[in-house]
């Protein structure tokens, strides 16, 4: 379906088309329609979509023509990134239409501060921001939330996840009963469905593939020992000279040093980011990713679902993610719009169980590929070696209730 078959507005349509998009994915075929009916949505769908342009939309065509400064939309999302992802996405789409905004959220200085007490205070059309730092400016006893019409919950299932409940509900109750809620999710688990229930009025529900990687990205997977990480991604990259955009993910933020360290070591320039470094630092890292002037990044997970990159061409997990949704995340990083992209995965010995998990989810078996030589041999993955490990984990849980009781 075509952008001007959804009934947006001149104006929206010119900004859409000024960036270069003609179809909308199927997300916005069928969410957009729904929000211009002023219904409430939950929708399921995964990272890449075109998810944040789905309510992004409707709501600029809504705020055409709007007088006032009052705080009309209220978007709260879990990390900073995603925080500033959507507000340029709300600039862009914006381009042609007298529209407000403003991204809240921490690890800035002063003057950020005064900047969104000013935006929350004197009010801006959208506010997108992090919980804990909204609600930080909420005890202050400044934000006037009292003519606000729509509230959307991106990631919800990722707010959750780190603990945000709380805030939601104490940010929520601030807000007028009579308003549009729109929520949105990676994953349809009983938590987000009861949050829908305590605040979404006969919702429409809108669930695309869930947790399934972008038919874009070909995937892989080497099984190695830790020890043998570093020497693999160097012989990857070493094959793949032309890409120009590459991010290796690592669960542990104290890791990022190591393996950025590692990296220089065998001649490949690399910037490592995580929540060590101040958001004026992260940024700068962003924008030389996205400017092509950094080739490669070393993050944690914080990044997975808080970037907006097109044209990343390789995506390895230098660790196997704890939770297979993680996975999916990590990996939609590349392949997005339709484009190609690479995701492969290291995994070694203590990790067998994860990559079951991951391909159970995504219900599709993840390419072996053999280790060079000269590396030597790296562990063996087997259904069977799996299942034993269950086994005896089980084993144990039951020796150690027995001894309880």
């Amino acid at each position: 379906m075509k952008f001007e078959d959804l009934k947006l507005n001149e104006q929206i349509l010119e900004a859409i088309s000024h960036m270069g998009f003609v179809n909308a994915t199927p997300i916005q075929e069928l969410a957009i329609p729904k929000i211009l009916n002023s219904q409430d949505i939950i929708a399921c769908a995964q990272t890449g979509t075109g998810k944040t342009a789905a309510f992004i939309l409707p709501i600029l065509h809504k705020l055409t023509g709007k007088e006032d400064n009052s705080i009309d939309t209220l978007i709260i999302v879990p990390t900073r990134e995603l925080a500033v992802q959507i507000e340029q996405e709300i600039q862009g789409l914006s381009y042609f239409v007298s529209v407000g905004s403003k991204a809240i959220y921490g690890g800035g200085d002063g003057k950020n501060w005064d900047d969104q007490k000013e935006a929350l205070k004197d009010g801006t059309d959208i506010i997108v921001a992090t919980p804990g730092k909204l609600l930080s400016h909420i005890n202050q006893g400044y934000v006037d939330f009292s003519k606000v019409k729509h509230l959307v919950l991106d990631e919800a299932d990722k707010m959750l996840d780190m603990g945000f409940a709380q805030d939601l509900d104490t940010i929520i109750s601030k807000l007028p009963q009579n308003r549009q809620t729109l929520l949105f999710s990676a994953t349809m688990a009983t938590k987000i469905r009861d949050l829908a229930r305590k605040i979404l009025k006969n919702p429409e529900e809108i669930t695309l593939s869930i947790s399934k990687p972008a038919e874009g990205v070909k995937q892989s997977v080497y099984l190695c020992h830790d020890n043998q990480k570093i020497s693999l991604i160097k012989h990857i990259l070493s094959e793949r000279t032309e890409y120009t955009s590459i991010i290796i993910f690592t669960s542990s933020k104290m890791k990022v040093n190591e393996i950025v360290t590692g990296l220089r070591k065998n001649g490949f320039k690399s910037t490592g980011v995580s929540s060590n470094l101040d958001q004026e630092e992260r940024e700068e890292v962003l924008r030389g990713f996205r400017s092509k002037r950094i080739r490669i990044i070393v993050a944690t997970d914080v990044m997975s679902r808080g970037i907006d990159i097109k044209e990343i061409n390789l995506v390895i997990n230098y660790d196997t993610p704890f939770d297979a949704e993680d996975y999916v995340h990590r990996v939609g990083r590349t392949a997005r719009a339709n484009t190609k992209g690479e995701a492969i995965t290291l995994v070694n010995e203590k990790d067998m169980r994860k990559l079951a998990s991951i391909q159970k989810l995504i219900e599709a078996q993840i390419p072996q590929v053999k280790l060079p030589e000269e590396l030597g041999a790296g562990p063996e993955f087997s259904a069977s070696t799996v299942k034993t490990k269950k086994k005896s984990w089980k084993k144990k849980v039951k020796k150690v209730v027995s001894t309880e009781l």
